[in-house]
């Protein structure tokens, strides 16, 4: 679950307490309840001091992850849950194959031959907005083969879309959720970066931006419909603090597996280099930014290169999640994240919102120090 040096890295998140939601620091092999100090985790990544707060301390890092611990919960509250899509030229590739296949995943392989045939080089060897990608732009509308994918893919502007309201994302160990009608869905695993009120980057954590190919490729208009379910955003295990032994150049070199283990015996593995993002992490927080505000600050999708085509059930169609595949993310620097797969509709409703954690602050007089 953990960082592998996680005795050096600062680590932040949240768990469930008897008392309610509460911000925790990981130090000393303890998880460490800072919440008189810092009432949300909004309030814990502005403060200059996290590695020397106290506070009670609810079991010890060993514990993590067993029933005699705490719940362990997403490690963001009060932000924004923003992602970004199309940041990988396989990922663009896919985009388009979706689109052009209408969501029906039977049709996607024959599509996905000709189109990486046709664009595949081209797309991997520009820089997103530079004059080398609107020649490129240029031509493949000559050729017929645009699409509003690869608009994003290389034009100037990132795709930026919000991804899950304030407070619904799912932890490590909670079931997540694909809609119960959609037959062609996937994974996406992804780093996060957490992000605060005045623009600064200070961390990440892992990310699993589960997405539905058959409503996306349907109509990118019904991005809200893929993307945003009951249950269907997962990040953590922990926010891990950027400091000497963690900066930004480990997150653009990190390497993040994937493994999924199906009830009936399936397995599937798949890795997202970080090394091959067509732009840097600083620049999609940057767009984020553009001409908007974000008080509490937001967690940022980073995006991923991992698409998988493995045919799971019928060959030629691909790969689609069934209940019951165990997900987990993993990267030594970050630790690893691991959900269940369950349907939006089967799982636990999302009922806790920012009127109740306002509400639970308040009885245990927190809030003067928020």
């Amino acid at each position: 679950m953990l960082p592998a040096d996680h005795a050096q890295a600062i680590l932040v998140g949240r768990v469930q307490t008897a008392a309610g939601p509460s911000p925790v620091i990981l130090r000393d092999g303890q998880v460490i309840d800072v919440s008189a100090a810092a009432p949300t985790v909004a309030d814990l990544l502005e403060r200059g001091d996290i590695a020397t707060l106290t506070g009670e301390v609810l079991c010890s890092v060993e514990a993590l992850g067993t029933e005699s611990a705490p719940q362990i919960l997403a490690p963001v509250d009060l932000q924004c849950v923003k992602a970004c899509g199309v940041t990988f030229a396989v990922s663009a590739l896919e985009r388009v194959i979706e689109e052009r296949a209408r969501g029906d995943s039977a049709k996607a392989a024959e599509i996905r031959g000709d189109l990486e045939a046709k664009v595949g080089s081209g797309i991997r060897s520009v820089v997103p907005g530079t004059p080398e990608a609107a020649s490129l732009k240029a031509a493949l509308i000559d050729a017929g083969m645009w699409s509003q994918y690869l608009e994003v893919a290389i034009g100037p502007d990132a795709e930026v879309f919000t991804k899950a309201p304030v407070l619904s994302s799912m932890g490590w160990g909670a079931e997540i959720g694909i809609r119960s009608d959609s037959d062609w869905n996937n994974p996406e695993p992804e780093i996060v970066l957490a992000v605060d009120r005045n623009g600064q980057i200070k961390g990440a954590a892992l990310g699993n931006d589960v997405n539905l190919r058959d409503f996306e490729g349907r109509s990118a208009l019904l991005l809200g419909k893929a993307k945003d379910n009951n249950a269907s955003t997962s990040i953590g295990p922990f926010i891990r603090l950027f400091d000497d032994n963690f900066t930004m150049d480990d997150v653009r070199s990190a390497v993040v597996d994937l493994t999924i283990d199906g009830p009936e015996g399936y397995r599937l593995s798949g890795t997202n280099k970080m090394s091959e993002i067509s732009r840097d992490p600083t620049d999609l927080v940057r767009q984020t930014l553009s001409e908007h505000q974000y008080p509490d600050g937001f967690a940022l999708f980073l995006g991923t290169l991992f698409a998988p085509v493995q045919d799971r059930d019928h060959p030629g169609r691909g790969f689609t999640h069934k209940p019951g595949d165990v997900v987990r993310i993993s990267t030594p620097k970050l630790g690893t994240l691991v959900n269940r797969v369950t349907t939006s509709k089967a799982a636990a409703p999302w009922t806790f919102g920012i009127r109740d954690l306002m509400r639970n602050l308040a009885a245990r007089g927190l809030l003067s120090n928020a």
